[in-house]
């Protein structure tokens, strides 16, 4: 086994739709224009989350890796704050591509876009619509807005879709956001309250800086309720059979968040699709015992369709 190669980690920003995104931008130690890992979080999340964990086992692996906020949220700017506009996470996506491309030192024509959750969705529409990527990772992609809306109780349902024509007339008056919780707790009123999904979530905001994770986690749980009304409407799925690159789609049993069967029948239809399963939940491949197992399938996937050259 080739033991694992030493890194830097640079802080970068680039443009998007007139708006700078922070980035981190990790070079492997030794190896000439190496592939590179384009990562983004999924819903109403920051990078701190675990993808540095991501981010540093590719560059110990020979890849580099560049891990982005979104516009409104994290370490990037945008007024007001999260406010998670799909067409501009697209966006954003599309202007990490082509800064990844224009960097000296690396691979640009060897992108692999990587994504979980709603980042996993726009992923998989990327790479249906912008051929821009030569493969992709997905883990717990969204793949079907109905699926996932409606996965809670009616009853939450309704409440959320109210917020959200309430939050969205607001925004056509010029009034600041209406907003509501991002992940809670079963009961409580949110966008995501999955049994033991908070307590995930807070775990992921764990390590060195746990403290200042936690503090930020519970001071940015919230997010511009209009996305109630855009998220039954979100399905990357319906592109399946566009993805002509090699898609590594990582999916849990478990996932109520992203319902594993109707996820499991979609993502087969990805013609260079390879699709494991694991007996977890939503949030549980970003923490151990589970991430070894979903990042060294990660890393093998990358060896073998993009690490040729230095392998």
């Amino acid at each position: 086994m080739t033991p694992p190669r030493s890194y830097v980690r640079h802080d970068v920003t680039f443009d998007s739709g007139g708006t700078s995104c922070a980035a981190w931008l990790y070079r492997p130690d030794g190896v000439e224009n190496p592939p590179i890992v384009v990562l983004a979080h999924g819903f109403a999340a920051f990078r701190e989350l675990r993808l540095d964990a991501y981010a540093a086992r590719f560059a110990q692996a020979g890849y580099a890796a560049l891990v982005f906020d979104y516009r409104h949220w994290g370490a990037s700017a945008g007024e007001p704050r999260r406010i998670l506009d799909i067409a501009k996470q697209q966006a954003d996506w599309r202007a990490a591509v082509a800064y990844a491309r224009s960097l000296d030192g690396v691979g640009g024509s060897q992108v692999v876009g990587w994504g979980s959750s709603f980042g996993g969705g726009h992923v998989l529409t990327l790479a249906a619509r912008d051929r821009g990527f030569a493969a992709a990772i997905v883990q717990v992609p969204h793949v079907s807005g109905p699926a996932s809306a409606f996965s809670q109780s009616p009853k939450l349902v309704a409440r959320l879709v109210a917020a959200g024509l309430r939050d969205q007339v607001g925004a056509w008056l010029g009034r600041e956001p209406h907003r509501v919780t991002s992940i809670g707790r079963p009961g409580d009123f949110a966008m995501m309250t999955s049994p033991g999904a908070y307590e995930l979530v807070e775990e992921m905001a764990g390590g060195e800086a746990a403290e200042h994770l936690r503090a930020q986690l519970e001071a940015e749980n919230d997010v511009a309720a209009r996305i109630a009304l855009r998220v039954p409407l979100y399905s990357p799925g319906r592109l399946a059979t566009k993805i002509t690159v090699p898609t590594l789609v990582q999916l849990a049993t478990k996932d109520d968040v992203t319902p594993y069967a109707k996820a499991r029948k979609i993502v087969s239809r990805i013609p260079r699709g390879e699709v494991k399963s694991y007996d977890i939940s939503h949030f549980e491949p970003y923490l151990d015992p589970h991430f070894e197992q979903i990042v060294t399938a990660q890393v093998d996937f990358l060896d073998r369709h993009v690490g040729a050259d230095f392998r």
